[in-house]
């Protein structure tokens, strides 16, 4: 069977197997021309069959010899379709870690639900050494579920409208869109679903059952953005979960130095693409123009480079001094809010229309990294080659 792209919008209703082991592969190839990373040896990661998540478990696993636990709600194979990219992803993982001599365990389901942080913390106790000594959150999802109810979250602004452009994949075209203002339920659930209270129940979970090790640190994937995207991101509904989220750090960073001696940082990342970022209004044009001017500056990161680059130099650096700016968050957004990029940006924003998007920016970029987070466009992969059905429905995580 071949297997091509199927896009509505910025939704991509299929993926390529193949080719997901490929582009893991050359992330793992990547990981493994590095230093070595002394830090972390039992790793929890909640979201983590791809983005931040993904890179940051072939990070740890094969720079620096970590177990991993990894939490995601991924589709398998069924009578509709081959399943998830993020199905694979796990598979093909813990594959490559495994080579390596190392634990690794998929759990499969909603990290929301409680039931999971129980299945979890037994799996720790009885077959991960009793012990965890980092924990990653980088959920991304527009639900949650919670004993008072279930939240939905929104992408919208909370000062006023916003009119702006979005690429839409589907069509490549440029389009009109326009954000509306939320209201005051629809901020409060944003927040319910994308700011720390759920990061807070794992930490608080995984603690009363005395499965975190002396020490341990815990770090949630976060983003600020420039001015120049303030209305949406900073200003919005997301930004304001993410508000959230940093002073859940900060109160999460003091319960853990009181209980374990250990830490929680919010790590500030660089715009990228992603199947989270893809959804956010008025957002690609932006990212699609810092991905051309950090690529003619030779400073462009994919999500592996900035899971090494967090790891090697921020959290894990030889000297042993983690590396915070002066609100205790991790960086690694610097590259992008640099002056010489910022200013790149500012001069060639205002030239980008409908007309010439796709020479004025990266676009070819932005699609091309969209299609590899689902097994498309992904160099060395022959596509022309059918896919065996059969064998793949019998891969399990």
């Amino acid at each position: 069977m071949l297997i091509s792209p199927q896009l509505t919008g910025n939704i991509a209703r299929n993926c390529h197997p193949p080719g997901c082991k490929a582009y893991l592969q050359q992330q793992a190839d990547y990981i493994q021309q590095q230093a070595t990373i002394s830090g972390a040896k039992k790793v929890l990661i909640l979201g983590a069959s791809s983005g931040f998540g993904l890179a940051s478990r072939l990070t740890l696993a094969l720079a620096g010899g970590a177990d991993t636990i990894g939490v995601s709600f991924e589709r398998g194979p069924n009578e509709k379709g081959l399943g998830s990219a993020g199905w694979y992803n796990n598979i093909f993982c813990k594959e490559l870690a495994e080579k390596q001599g190392l634990l690794v365990k998929n759990f499969i389901g909603d990290a929301f639900d409680p039931a999971m942080r129980s299945q979890v913390i037994e799996y720790i106790k009885q077959e991960f050494g009793g012990k965890a000594d980092l924990v990653i959150y980088s959920l991304a999802t527009g639900k949650r579920k919670t004993e008072s109810g279930q939240w939905h979250s929104v992408l919208k602004t909370t000062d006023a409208p916003l009119h702006g452009l979005s690429i839409n994949l589907e069509t490549e075209q440029l389009e009109p869109q326009t954000v509306e203002l939320a209201n005051a339920a629809e901020v409060e659930a944003t927040t319910k679903v994308m700011g720390g209270d759920e990061w807070r129940n794992w930490i608080d979970a995984l603690q009363q059952a005395d499965v975190l090790a002396q020490g341990c640190n815990t770090i949630a994937y976060s983003y600020v953005g420039p001015e120049r995207t303030a209305a949406i991101y900073r200003d919005g509904t997301i930004g304001r979960a993410k508000q959230h989220l940093h002073v859940t750090a900060q109160e999460l960073d003091k319960q853990l130095q009181t209980q374990v001696g250990g830490h929680a940082y919010a790590c500030v990342c660089k715009a990228l693409v992603t199947k989270a970022s893809v959804y956010i209004p008025v957002m690609s044009p932006y990212i699609s123009l810092l991905y051309k001017v950090m690529k003619e500056q030779g400073s462009h990161e994919e999500c592996i480079e900035q899971a090494y680059r967090l790891f090697s130099q921020h959290l894990y650096p030889q000297d042993g001094q983690v590396r915070l700016d002066t609100l205790n968050q991790l960086r690694i957004d610097d590259l992008e809010l640099s002056p010489q990029v910022q200013q790149q940006i500012d001069l060639r924003y205002p030239t980008v229309t409908a007309d010439n998007f796709k020479q004025t920016t990266d676009f070819d970029g932005y699609k091309t990294a969209f299609l590899r987070l689902n097994g498309f466009a992904v160099a060395g992969v022959d596509y022309q080659q059918p896919c065996d059905i059969e064998a793949l429905s019998q891969l399990k995580p």
